[in-house]
């Protein structure tokens, strides 16, 4: 079924600021993109970027005063997921590059710390089903709290606190899948059912790919429950928060204003 994308930002700069964008739907195979439409305001200065990954492109503009960013587009899902339970971990020495980096600590992702929890908690479990195991048990254990974390806000805040939003349960998740020893990182997305409409934040972690032996693939994981791989549009991917926020400023900004709407058609 076909997911509605509509969003549109604006933000003021006090003076000419190099700024970084993100907020395209990746335009990937697991997803076919239509009817797409990107609007900025004037700048001197505009330059797409491969994302991290190469999933999606970054925008960089120069703004300077009230500056105006919409997109529309429809996307069509044609991503396998598959069942957690029955994937099993690919061990670490056979990790391709892309996936090893996903092991290691990250800005908000302090996986080291939560290693003996992990061992003490969980030892009896591996692979997928380590990580629905994980998945619930966040579930259980945090209350989704819209206001009660901040940009500073790492999994160590989050574990303390037992409560977020969707970008704290993801950081969590993928804490400890990392502890664990799974590859595990940020996906930045579009979803229909978010509440409040937002952009959305969800893990996605590395597992054996059962059509290819010795193999592995990236699944994603939703510990707040909201999205459903089969819907889930994205935007991008990274090690946490840092490497897929929609805006970046490197100047003085002040944000105005956001609208975000996804729906199925």
């Amino acid at each position: 079924m076909p997911i509605a994308i509509e969003m549109s930002f604006a933000f003021r700069a006090q003076q000419p600021t190099d700024v970084l964008l993100q907020f395209e739907a990746a335009a990937i195979p697991e997803q076919q993109l239509s009817n797409t439409r990107t609007s900025l305001s004037d700048s001197p200065h505009i330059a797409r970027i491969p994302a991290q990954d190469t999933i999606g492109e970054r925008i960089w503009v120069r703004a300077e005063g009230r500056f105006e960013a919409s997109y529309t587009a429809t996307a069509s899902i044609e991503r396998v997921a598959g069942t957690l339970d029955e994937l099993g971990a690919v061990p670490m020495r056979n990790l391709p590059g892309e996936a090893a980096p996903y092991l290691f600590d990250s800005r908000y992702c302090p996986a080291d710390r939560f290693q003996s929890f992990i061992d003490a908690e969980f030892a009896d479990r591996s692979g997928g089903a380590l990580v629905a195991t994980l998945h619930d048990w966040i579930a259980k254990n945090f209350t989704y709290t819209p206001g009660s974390s901040g940009p500073n806000t790492n999994a160590l805040d989050s574990f303390v606190e037992r409560r977020g939003v969707c970008r704290d349960y993801a950081h969590m998740l993928i804490t400890f899948a990392r502890a664990a020893g799974i590859p595990a990182r940020f996906v930045s997305a579009y979803a229909p059912d978010v509440s409040p409409p937002d952009f959305h934040a969800l893990a996605e972690v590395f597992l054996e790919d059962p059509a290819q032996p010795e193999g592995g693939a990236w699944y994603l994981v939703d510990a707040t429950n909201m999205s459903k791989p089969d819907q889930v549009v994205k935007i991008g991917v990274g090690r946490d928060a840092a490497d897929v926020s929609f805006l970046t400023s490197f100047g003085p900004t002040e944000f105005l204003e956001k609208h975000v709407s996804v729906r199925q058609e």
